[in-house]
Parts: C-alpha cells; structure tokens; sequence
C-alpha cells in the first residue's frame, strides 16, 4: 500500500512532475519509422508526456519532433507544408527546421531580424530498431541510447505493434510483472498450463532488476522463469519467442503500449506468429487506421460468458494482451493504491515501486543544485568557486562590502558566499560519501570532522550541522562548539 503522495508521485508524467521529469532523462519512443515513411511525408500528431508534439521526416530524411503550437499565433502545426527541409504553418507561412529554429518568415519585413529571435521547442530524435525515440530532458545530461537488444536486430527478426492503453502506465508496468495471474487470468488461453508460484526473487541490476518466479514440479524440483525490468518503463518476456513491452506514459491517464516479438539470432518464421497475428497473445486487433483496440471497455471488450461459464475461458475474453488491459483498465484512470493489500506475491511489484521511488529521490537529491533544493542548499553553508581573480579587478564596491573572509588556503581565485536562506542542514543524501579534498571539513556519513585550525582566517559565519553549531568568532583561531 502506497500513500497518497507516493501515488501521485509514480503516476504523474507532465513537465515539473518529478516521475515525468525522470522520464525525461531517458530516450523514450515516439512512434514507428513506417509512420513518417520517406521525406517531406505529411507530420503527424505525438503525444508524450502530457506535451502536444508534432513529428516529421524533412527532406533530408532527418526527424523532427517540435511543439504543435506555432509561436507565432499558436496555430496547430499538424496542418502545416513540409517541404525543403522544414515545417512551414499556414497560418502565416513561419518554417522551422528539425532543431527548432526559424528558417523563414515571410510575413514579417526583409532586414528586422525577427525571425532569428523566434525558436520552436524541439527535441533531438534517433531512428533505431525500427522505431523513432526521441530525448525531452536537459541537453546537458542527454546519455547514450541504451542497446536495448530487440532494437539491434535486422527487421525481419522482430515483430511489433502498438495500442493505447485506456489508464495510467504505472497499471501496465505492475501487470507486467505480477506473475501470479497467469494461473487465473489467463487460463484457457494460449497461457494455460501455468501453476501458483511458490517461490519469488527479485535481483537488482544497475539497469533494474530481474524478477524470478519459481513453481514446484511434480518431481519436487522448482521451475524458474525469469523477467527483466529495464528504468523506467521496459520488460524483456522469457518467452520462446522472446517478447518485450514498452509502457510509453501520453499522458496520466493514458499509455502507449509497444509489444514486440523478437529472435536475436534468425529471422521469425510464420508458425513462431500464428498466435500473435491472430490477436491470441500479447498484441491486440486495432480498429483500421487507429491505435485504439477493437476489443475496449466501451465494449466490455467483447466478452463471451457463455464461454466464460463453460470453463474454457476464465475471463470469456480473447487475447492475452485484451486480457491484461481490461483487468488494468478496470482499476481506473489511475488505480487507488492506498486502498490495496499486498502479499507475497506481489514481490516484484513493491520491488518496482521502491525502484522508481529511489531513482527519482536520488536524481532530484544528486542533480538539483538550485534554491531550495536538498543538494543545492547545503553547498551554499560553503565558499563556492565564481572564477579567477585576474580576470575582474577588484573595486571600490568590492572592498566596502561586508561579508565573512574568504579562505586564505587557496590563493588565486574569487569565492562566492551565501549568507541567508539557508535552513538548518539536518541530512544528507541517502548512501551520501564523499570528502572535500584539501584542508577543509570532511563530511563523511554524516558525521562532522572539526577542520584544520588556521589562525590566519578571520572567518565570521555560522555553520549549522545536524545538532550543532560551529562558529569562528572575531579572535583568530577561537573555535567554539555550540549545541544548537
């Protein structure tokens, strides 16, 4: 059971949301390569992460994913030209290339220089595994794509299809990975044949975890399966043919739901995708031209309780993949998670939630540096760097103001201190180690080292540790410790 906030903190995707800005560190998918088929093909409309997008191919063959509101007068870009190497708005003929900028802008005077003023937000695209990802984060902190292996195999050896999932992604990605409800939810279908588990390990990765299942055999011995979870939202299947899923978040109450079949070493043969192809197994039957499934909860997806009654199905339901959606639909939008009770075999879905939990404490902990931000808060109780001394002479101003000195130990450049705003330092970062190198105070598992006396540092600020006060007084070379 999660509380209210942690629920809220899983679930919701938009910009400043702290699970959508995780994401948004990581190469997300968005679309098919078919989708945008050869150059200056007509855009389409992408939505990822509660942001409206609009996705081309220009005439050079490169991808661009930019906002769908022209800056201009915020006129939808989706009815716009693509041509020669950008995408122009009808409205009033504004272009913009694949990163962005205004390559013309007819409706505006020759010689104003406007149009170099104006930028659309776009983000950078790679093209890999027949799919198109794109990276929404800081371009400072944009990583490599990861070799995920169903993307690094030739075309023929993967098959793949998408739907919209009608609920939040969190839904998917804990269905995903609850193993006991193959033995229920999907008996008399291609699944059958599966017992209760009776053994359950999680293992951590550094890209995850990999989530066992054990059933005991008539013979005593236990039958291992296993599962991989990739952060934040990706599961490799140990199925023969191996399958993934992908739970792409479009907003907080909708996903994009990527399966994919896959063999790393030949291409796929016919009878390895008879039960795919016939809507049996993970994929879903869309309704022509659409990614919504024909089998949906405005339907009750169809279901059969003659069959259901005859025991040939337990749900009355086809398709594995109908199957999973119409249970995790059924929770709602976003499921209420205060409200559960979690045994033994729900191992791998608390294991997924402290994941995604810890991943975004420590990014937000590791890499926030601003006011008011647990790491960049205690880093202003310190003299920070601002720059070499030779290069600002020193003025009047400079000399008159009043501040604590700065340390005399390192000669050369400019320090800067902040003095207020600061609340009292009570942690630090969770599996925290580190030093300051030099002479200055060590913190090591929050535990504070009294420095190196230096009597000729007239320092005349307050540092506050956990408990305690540390205060240099205006006589050089006087430490008082003060419980605080």
């Amino acid at each position: 059971m999660l509380s209210r906030e942690e629920n809220d903190l899983l679930t919701r995707v938009g910009p400043g949301a702290p699970m959508g800005e995780l994401m948004r560190r990581y190469w997300v998918p968005a679309c098919f390569s078919h989708h945008l088929a050869e150059p200056d093909c007509p855009p389409i409309r992408v939505r990822l992460l509660c942001e409206d997008l609009v996705a081309f191919r220009d005439t050079e063959g490169r991808v661009g994913l930019v906002d769908e509101r022209c800056p201009h007068r915020t006129a939808s870009l989706f009815f716009g030209r693509n041509e020669e190497c950008g995408l122009r708005c009808v409205y009033h003929g504004w272009k913009f290339d694949v990163e962005g900028n205004c390559v013309d802008m007819p409706s505006e005077p020759d010689g104003t220089g406007f149009q170099h003023k104006v930028k659309i937000k776009a983000y950078p695209c790679f093209e890999r595994g027949g799919m198109i990802w794109t990276y929404m984060g800081p371009a400072e902190h944009k990583p490599g794509f990861p070799d995920l292996e169903w993307t690094m195999v030739p075309d023929s050896f993967r098959y793949m299809t998408r739907h919209i999932h009608e609920c939040n992604w969190m839904q998917g990605l804990e269905g995903g990975f609850d193993t006991s409800h193959l033995a229920f939810l999907h008996t008399g279908s291609v699944a059958s044949g599966f017992d209760v588990p009776t053994e359950y390990e999680v293992i951590p990765t550094d890209f995850g975890f990999v989530a066992g299942t054990g059933r005991t055999t008539d013979t005593g011995d236990i039958h291992w399966t296993a599962n991989v979870m990739l952060v934040p939202f990706h599961k490799v299947i140990s199925t023969t043919p191996p399958g993934a899923h992908v739970w792409m978040p479009i907003d907080d109450e909708t996903t994009m739901l990527y399966s994919v079949d896959f063999n790393s070493s030949r291409p796929l043969e016919e009878d390895e995708l008879v039960n795919s192809k016939e809507y049996l197994y993970i994929h879903t039957e869309n309704r022509p031209g659409t990614d919504y499934a024909i089998q949906s909860k405005d339907n009750d997806y169809l279901i059969d309780r003659i069959e259901q009654r005859s025991g040939k199905s337990f749900t009355g339901m086809k398709g594995l993949g109908v199957q999973d959606c119409a249970i995790q639909e059924s929770m709602g939008p976003i499921a209420d998670r205060t409200i559960e009770h979690l045994g033994i075999s729900d191992t791998a879905i608390i294991k997924i939630r402290k994941l995604l939990l810890q991943s975004r404490e420590d990014d937000e902990r590791l890499t926030g540096v601003g006011p008011g931000t647990p790491m960049g808060e205690p880093m202003r109780r310190y003299w920070v760097p601002a720059g070499f001394s030779d290069r600002l002479a020193e003025s009047p101003g400079n000399r008159t103001r009043r501040r604590p000195a700065a340390p005399t130990w390192c000669r050369g450049m400019r320090y800067r201190y902040f003095p207020t705003g600061c609340p009292p330092l009570t942690s630090w970062p969770r599996n925290f180690e580190g030093e300051s190198h030099g002479r200055g105070m060590r913190v090591h598992r929050r535990r504070v080292r009294r420095p190196q006396r230096r009597p000729d540092v007239d320092l005349r600020c307050r540092l506050r540790m956990g408990r305690h006060r540390l205060r240099r007084d205006l006589h050089p070379g006087r430490l008082v410790l003060h419980a605080g």
